[in-house]
C-alpha cells in the first residue's frame, strides 16, 4: 500500500470525519516501527513502540465491507506487532462506528475508557472515542 492509496482507502471509508492525506500516511510510514498491512480493499496501519502496539487507522472501501477483509487485516497486524514485540495492541474507535466496535469485541479486544466528545461529525453532535486494548500474549 502506498501512500497515496491509503488515502483513497481512508477518504472512501470515512466519509463523516477528516480524512487523511497521502502526505500524513507518507510521514507515519517514515517512522520506524510503523508498518501497512492489506490492500487497496481493507487496510491497517500499525506503530509498535517497545513493547506496545497501537492500531493508527483500519479502513475498509464500502464496496468490500462485511467480506472478512478487516477481521482477516487485524489478524495479520496482530501477528505482525507481535513478531515486533509487542505484548499489546490498542486502539480508539468512534463509538458510532458498529460495525468496527463489533469487530473489536469479537477480536478480543476490552474496552479500557472513553473520550467523550472525541471525534467531531460535519452536521452532528461530536462522539466518543472508545478505547480498548488486547494483550497479543495470550491471542
Amino acid at each position: 500500500m502506498t501512500p497515496e492509496d491509503f488515502a483513497v482507502l481512508h477518504g472512501a471509508a470515512f466519509t463523516d470525519s477528516r480524512h487523511w492525506s497521502a502526505s500524513e500516511f507518507d510521514a507515519l510510514l517514515a517512522h520506524s516501527g510503523t508498518f501497512a498491512c492489506g490492500d487497496p480493499r481493507a487496510a491497517a496501519l500499525v506503530r509498535v513502540i517497545v513493547d506496545e502496539a497501537e492500531l493508527l487507522t483500519l479502513a475498509t472501501a464500502p464496496a468490500h465491507r462485511r467480506r472478512g477483509l478487516a477481521g482477516a487485516v487485524l489478524a495479520e497486524a496482530e501477528s505482525h506487532a507481535r513478531a515486533a514485540g509487542a505484548a499489546t495492541l490498542f486502539l480508539e474507535v468512534a463509538e458510532d462506528n458498529t460495525g468496527a466496535c463489533a469487530l473489536y469485541a469479537k477480536s478480543g479486544y476490552q474496552e479500557t475508557g472513553r473520550r467523550p466528545g472525541y471525534y467531531h461529525r460535519a452536521d452532528r453532535q461530536p462522539v466518543a472515542a472508545i478505547l480498548m486494548s488486547k494483550d497479543l500474549r495470550s491471542a
